[in-house]
């Protein structure tokens, strides 16, 4: 069985569908173009031209050929001249066309009544009423041709779009005969980065059709050529026979004007001898010169049919001269056709492997997005599993926080009378250090005073000052203890507080015992009173949010407490 792209029918049906989708690409860029333009349009308008070109090879599709003396003729101006039998309005058209002066073949008329019947906006009325009367057409076209399927009254439909265009076109100075045409396609490539999926799944579609297109019409045009090519070397062939025939008929002329001329020598030399001679050879002369004349006159006719034959001959050449001149031109034309075809194939091409590559990194980035969101959601569940642990930690937080209270507002229910009377203590043991602190102050003055007046005990100056100091740390740890007992049983004092108690208190470090001159801070968890050196931490106490100042222990001891509770 043979392939389905070998059957006439299907490669029939294959040109119909890509003339049809090339159709429908003209009109559309040429009523979009004509829009945007705004003007008049005229004959030097590209989308318009290719518009033209495109009707040409549709009319042209399946057309019959008529077998002339020069060879066979397809033309599509029979068809057109039909439509002013079945619209009367369109005889004017037709009378025009066949007035104009510089159209001499009748692919120029009907390039010239495309365009009129363009300028009157009926070219859909035409075309419309020419496609309903297939019986017409079928003289015409083929059974399977473009004008008698149902793609010939889509693009009659498509025609009516182009009702909205204004055209004018001078028909005396164009030369319509000898236009090539051939579809330029790079008007219709358009690059779809721009475009939606859709649209450029749209566009592959309709540059794959458009290449398949230029294949077959490439395939079509080979064909063509080989035939052309074929009766070229056939006219070469009987153009030689002819000359040759020539020659011999030159020849034959040569060789019988050379016998008239011995027939007239021996006429006239009959006629002297007759003069000559007896009556009775006269009687034999004028019989050979009856038959002299009569085969004279025979060769004169002879020569008469050759010299017609010649000239025959000659016009016949002079036809087959111009056919060739004729042929040449069709084809130096083709092979034109054939370049752009094949430039434009490569453009084709070119934008394919684009696409392709376009696709190819559409693919690879579609992949990365893909990996790209697997690890998302993953880290999506991760921190949705984290927030849960952390609710159940929160939950838990504040269950051991209301028991905290709970047991805070217990202990201050039980312990508060005992915090009272350690408060009461406290008052009192700040009472007695600050009168030890003034009998301190006033034992220093006199001793200074002594000092001063005694001159010999000097020397004892740095005992007595030690004794003096010793003695009020042994003070200061008898006041420690129960004041850290207080502190850690009474709730937690406000600034002004702290401030009241670094004013009551002996300003001497409870870590280092340094006294004095240095900046002295509270605790805000033990309520000591410590030197900067030994209170530079800051932590956040149940009590309060913000991070408040603490001493080096409690640092530590607060420290170890966080790290061994639950989180």
């Amino acid at each position: 069985m043979r392939d389905d792209t070998e059957d006439p029918n299907y490669l029939m049906a294959n040109e119909r569908m890509n003339l049809m989708n090339m159709a429908k690409l003209s009109i559309k860029g040429l009523i979009e173009s004509a829009l945007n333009l705004g003007r008049t349009l005229d004959s030097d308008y590209a989308p318009l031209q290719q518009f033209f070109v495109v009707m040409e090879h549709c009319l042209k599709h399946g057309l019959k050929a008529k077998k002339t003396f020069l060879g066979q003729n397809k033309s599509f101006w029979g068809p057109l001249e039909l439509v002013e039998k079945l619209v009367p309005e369109a005889a004017e058209i037709t009378a025009s066309v066949k007035d104009l002066p510089g159209l001499k073949t009748p692919v120029g008329r009907g390039r010239a009544w495309l365009r009129l019947a363009l300028m009157q906006k009926k070219l859909s009325e035409y075309m419309k009423a020419l496609i309903n009367k297939k019986e017409l057409l079928s003289e015409f076209y083929e059974p399977n041709a473009l004008m008698m399927e149902e793609e010939g009254a889509i693009i009659a439909g498509l025609l009516v779009g182009l009702n909205v265009i204004d055209a004018n076109f001078c028909m005396k100075g164009e030369d319509l005969d000898s236009q090539v045409g051939v579809i330029d396609f790079s008007m219709y490539l358009k690059d779809g980065n721009s475009s939606k999926g859709t649209e450029g799944d749209g566009q592959i579609t309709a540059i794959l059709d458009q290449k398949n297109y230029v294949e077959e019409l490439n395939r079509h045009l080979n064909a063509t050529v080989n035939n052309l090519q074929t009766k070229v070397d056939t006219l070469e062939k009987s153009n030689t026979k002819l000359t040759e025939e020539l020659a011999v008929a030159n020849n034959r002329i040569i060789t019988l004007q050379e016998e008239m001329e011995r027939v007239k020598e021996e006429s006239s030399y009959i006629l002297e001898s007759n003069r000559k001679g007896p009556k009775q050879d006269r009687t034999a002369e004028g019989q050979a010169l009856s038959e002299a004349r009569k085969h004279l006159k025979e060769e004169t006719q002879l020569r008469l049919d050759v010299e017609k034959e010649l000239e025959m001959q000659i016009s016949m050449r002079q036809e087959m001269e111009l056919a060739m001149k004729m042929l040449e031109k069709d084809v130096c034309e083709k092979q034109d056709a054939l370049v752009s075809l094949r430039q434009q194939l490569d453009d084709l091409r070119a934008l394919k492997h684009e696409l392709a590559f376009k696709l190819q990194s559409s693919d690879l980035g579609v992949k990365q997005k893909s990996e790209l969101n697997s690890r998302l959601e993953e880290k999506t569940n991760q921190m949705a599993a984290t927030i849960k642990q952390l609710e159940q930690r929160l939950r838990q937080a504040e269950r051991s926080r209301q028991s905290a209270e709970l047991d805070n507002r217990l202990f201050k229910q039980d312990f508060g009378d005992k915090i009272n009377s350690l408060q009461l203590e406290v008052e009192e043991l700040t009472r007695q250090r600050n009168q030890l602190e003034l009998e301190l102050k006033q034992e220093k003055e006199r001793r200074l005073q002594n000092d001063r007046s005694i001159p010999g005990r000097g020397s004892q100056k740095p005992e007595s000052k030690m004794d003096g100091k010793h003695k009020m740390q042994e003070e200061n740890v008898k006041l420690k203890k129960p004041l850290e007992e207080s502190h850690r049983l009474q709730p937690h004092p406000t600034d002004e507080q702290d401030q009241l108690l670094l004013s009551e208190r002996p300003q001497v470090c409870q870590l280092c015992q340094e006294d004095g001159s240095l900046t002295k801070n509270v605790c805000k968890n033990c309520r000591g009173t410590f030197c900067d050196a030994c209170s530079t931490n800051e932590l956040p106490l149940p009590s309060s949010i913000k991070p408040e100042r603490v001493c080096n222990p409690c640092h530590k001891h607060l420290m170890k407490q966080y790290s061994t509770s639950p989180s």
